[in-house]
């Protein structure tokens, strides 16, 4: 199946229920994520920096560009001037600096909360006492150029379907404590990206408002993985 009849069988689905559909194009050459562009695709997610600046040079001005992938303080000036979410915000620190480059840009920078859901070491994120005390922190307070905008978690890797199924129900209970403690009458404060290719229905069933799905509509990768972000 083309790229286009991939998108078309998600696409289908997600509108439905209205959740976001962000196709991850990591590793993917710029002419396979203009073919979903034309196919109606808006919405893309990349996991490292430099490939995410090439691309977004030599593509359409009015893609969505998400930052779903670690991210190191170092890298947040390149994508600051024109980057829509960064969903990976896993630190104090990493937040103080987008807020820094986005003053820079003069823009209010969207993120979402990356939180550790996942029973492996290896993953990346905020433990749930770590994301209260960043909201309840004063350098959070003073922030200016940043604007939470919800979560971001990541399920275990082959899981079987109840550990998945418990780690979204997890970070749906962190959310709407959030939401009651910090962002009661923030409208803005609404996302919930979690779920991929092989469990974004588990997702969307605990109320997830973003899936993140790649192989399945591109394919396998078609770029050398980069050494350095």
């Amino acid at each position: 199946m083309s790229i286009a009849d991939n998108l078309l069988k998600y696409k289908s689905e997600l509108d439905q229920a209205s959740v976001k559909l962000i196709a991850v194009s990591k590793y993917q050459q710029a002419d396979a994520v203009l073919e979903a562009y034309n196919a109606g695709q808006r919405v893309f997610g990349e996991n490292i920096v430099q490939e995410l600046v090439e691309k977004q040079a030599v593509l359409p001005t009015d893609i969505e560009w998400h930052l779903i992938g670690h991210l190191q303080t170092n890298k947040v000036k390149y994508i600051a001037p024109f980057i829509s979410l960064i969903q990976s915000v896993d630190s104090l620190k990493l937040l103080t600096e987008i807020n820094k480059q986005a003053a820079k840009n003069k823009r209010v920078i969207d993120c979402l909360l990356q939180i550790y859901i996942a029973d492996e070491e290896t993953k990346f994120g905020l433990g749930f006492d770590e994301a209260v005390e960043l909201l309840r922190s004063d350098e959070f307070a003073a922030m200016q150029n940043v604007r939470i905008v919800g979560v971001m978690g990541i399920a275990s890797n082959h899981a079987q379907e109840k550990q998945t199924l418990e780690e979204f129900k997890e970070l749906k209970v962190l959310f709407d404590g959030i939401k009651v403690s910090f962002f009661r009458k923030a409208d803005y404060f609404k996302e919930i990206s979690m779920g991929m290719s092989g469990d974004y229905k588990l997702a969307m069933d605990q109320g997830s408002t973003m899936v993140r799905i790649g192989s399945s509509i591109f394919g396998k990768r078609r770029i050398k993985h980069y050494t350095v972000e």
